[in-house]
């Protein structure tokens, strides 16, 4: 018997052992191509062969081994997390850990130069701790459900980087710096950073060493583990904290390096990891190696002595693919309820009493917005010829914010109705990352596009990834977890690619900058009519699809019985809502979450009907960005917060709330 039990055991080790090798032999085979091909000075300048040597000693040897020790300083925390909430895509980057560090040292060296002779860990570590409690605290309701979990980093990253881009274009000489570095970018002038990271990750595998029977009875449910004796609370509490400051300790030391945590677990465990104690030890090793393979692969890509992209962002580029591929494998014990929209309370008697008050209530807010402001005296109304000299200024950004907050609006009424899911909207679907990577491609393909050729290019990278998006949760039919994460993972592939050409530094970097911040102080009467035209021709269209409308929400199969062309209707919808979606992004940026709630607004208000939730929805949309754009004047005047960044603090709460309601739950 004792034979027939070791013989499987050696049978299951022998792939691991074989895989490990594989990919050991394939980093020296990399390794080996980078010294040969590696860029050297020219033979006839002076000092040539000392400073090759130099090159060599104190820049790629020490870029080699900090790929090694951060990737498996990564991978050990990827795997800590993941085991230790039962959530195959926990990882720095999905519960808002890099974030979290980024952003606390943004606020440190922006807001506090004096602070920046302290050492980065401690503001990292802060940070991406401060991030995680949130986002545990956030899903606690739902027992850390693997769905909300996800969803609530998500909503922490979004707010974390939308603080951080406003502090860099707010102090720039101090933190441009910080988002280049951030991306990711091993480069090494010296041993320092090595001897920096090294004892940390010997430390922390010592760590985990001591850790693998928690860890192992932590595999079982809660009450399994309570009745074995483990404090559950404090150990859980214990191993985040030893997870995240690995990660925070790599973040501070070479910034983010996006998914690697996520990806190396599940690496060891295709080799053939499968008890704790395996898992422990491969998932460093694949980390180590991914990192490696993938800095490697930079390296000999790149022209000169500059590389092609930071490595940090080049393995970025991996999150999506691999969270698209881990989807079928993750399954919410609470699942959300495709229906689960906001309950009416109420049916307004009078829709048309209330739409006028409605509008009413809208020009009140423009009128607003154009005539009170604040100035070194005080706040002031502007009357008379004050009034027509400041029209000039103030009147183009009010019209940018409302027609794109309409145009917002009727882009998630459009897409909460082609999918029939209530969490739907350009900015949660990744809609609106794919426009920021059209227009990374037009600053690639023209140095200064033309605003014609910008739009084109962004709807068309909203296109593809709205309908990428829907390709992907078709065959979940349209589930609300199949469609968020897979929009997340769109979003994550899509903001790599923005993130690249950020970390160049250069002036396309800045103007993507800019866009990211969702800033309308640069608004001129181009962009005003390029609002008003865009809402003139396509919102008329809305009411004549009122019927598509009323019938795509009920499904494939009833709309094909009523007559319902499904794939044309849904391919001009996704059009339709891809143009609705770039133009907006092109005039405030992707951050307002406006597509999510003003939808929201006009149901729990009472409107029922297509029609008039529609329009409801429509003029939502505009006040709430023009609210939004008037508060960003003047909450921390005479300075500016971007209308994004201010319209994703009022949203980001409101999913989060609409996520752990108990409405929510099934």
């Amino acid at each position: 018997m004792h034979g027939m039990v070791d013989r499987p055991m050696i049978a299951r080790r022998r792939p691991l052992a074989f895989n490990g090798a594989m990919l050991g032999i394939a980093c020296m085979l990399a390794f080996a191509a980078l010294l040969v091909m590696r860029p050297q000075l020219s033979a006839d300048m002076s000092d040539a062969a000392v400073l090759n040597r130099i090159l060599l000693v104190d820049s790629l040897l020490p870029r080699s081994a900090i790929a090694l020790i951060a990737g498996a300083a990564l991978g050990l925390s990827g795997a800590l997390l993941q085991r230790v909430l039962r959530n195959p895509i926990a990882d720095a980057s999905t519960l808002g850990i890099a974030a979290g560090a980024q952003l606390a040292m943004t606020i440190a060296i922006g807001l506090f130069p004096l602070l920046i002779g302290l050492p980065r860990e401690i503001s990292a570590f802060a940070g991406g701790l401060a991030a995680v409690l949130i986002v545990l605290a956030l899903s606690w309701r739902r027992g850390l459900d693997p769905v909300t979990v996800a969803l609530c980093g998500m909503m922490v990253t979004l707010v974390a980087t939308a603080l951080s881009v406003t502090i860099i274009l707010a102090r720039g000489e101090y933190a441009m710096s910080v988002f280049i570095w951030g991306a990711g970018a091993l480069n090494q002038q010296s041993w320092d950073g090595v001897i920096s990271l090294g004892p940390r990750l010997a430390i922390g595998i010592a760590a985990a060493v001591l850790l693998v029977r928690p860890l192992t009875i932590m595999s079982l449910d809660d009450k399994s583990a309570r009745s074995l004796g483990l404090a559950l609370h404090s150990m859980r509490f214990a191993i985040l904290a030893l997870a995240v400051w690995l990660a925070a300790s790599v973040t501070a030391q070479v910034g983010i390096i996006g998914f690697l945590g996520l990806a190396a677990p599940h690496l060891a465990r295709f080799c053939g990891a499968r008890r704790t104690r395996q898992l422990l030890i491969s998932a460093p090793l694949a980390g180590a190696g991914l990192l490696f393979l993938t800095d490697c692969a930079v390296q000999l890509l790149s022209p000169g002595f500059t590389d092609l992209a930071p490595t940090g962002a080049a393995t970025a580029l991996l999150g999506g693919p691999l969270l698209l591929l881990l989807l079928p494998r993750l399954h919410s014990a609470h699942a959300l309820r495709a229906d689960g929209a906001p309950l009416v309370r109420r049916t307004l008697i009078a829709p048309n009493r209330a739409l006028a008050l409605l509008a009413l209530g809208f020009m009140l807010l423009i009128a607003l917005a154009l005539s009170v402001g604040r100035n070194i005296d005080g706040w002031q109304a502007a009357i008379g010829g004050q009034f027509w000299e400041l029209l000039p200024f103030r009147l183009p950004r009010t019209l940018v914010s409302a027609t794109a907050g309409a145009m917002l609006a009727a882009a998630g009424f459009i897409m909460q109705r082609l999918t029939g899911n209530p969490l739907a909207s350009p900015e949660v679907l990744g809609v609106s990352a794919g426009g920021g990577a059209g227009l990374t491609a037009a600053l690639f393909l023209f140095s200064f596009p033309s605003p014609a050729i910008t739009i084109t290019a962004m709807t068309i990278g909203a296109l593809i990834a709205f309908l990428a998006m829907l390709a992907i949760s078709a065959r979940g039919d349209f589930g609300p977890e199949r469609l968020l994460l897979s929009g997340i993972a769109i979003g994550a592939l899509c903001m790599a690619i923005v993130t690249v050409v950020l970390a160049r530094g250069d002036l396309r970097g800045y103007l993507l900058l800019t866009w990211l911040s969702g800033s309308t102080n640069r608004a001129g009467s181009f962009e005003a009519w390029t609002g008003i035209v865009a809402v003139g021709l396509l919102i008329p269209l809305l009411p004549i699809l009122r019927r598509w409308f009323d019938v795509l929400p009920l499904g494939g199969g009833v709309a094909r019985s009523v007559g319902l062309p499904v794939a044309i209707s849904r391919l001009l919808l996704s059009v339709l809502a891809a143009l609705l979606t770039a133009i907006p992004s092109f005039l405030v940026g992707p951050l307002s979450l406006t597509g999510l709630i003003a939808p929201h607004l006009a149901r729990l208000v009472g409107f029922r009907q297509t029609g008039k939730q529609l329009a409801a929805s429509l003029l939502f949309g505009a006040m709430l960005l023009t609210l939004a754009d008037w508060l960003s004047r003047m909450v921390i005047f005479p300075y500016e917060v971007p209308v994004g960044l201010f319209a994703a603090l009022i949203g980001g709460p409101y999913l989060i709330w609409f996520l752990t309601r108990k409405e929510t739950k099934q």
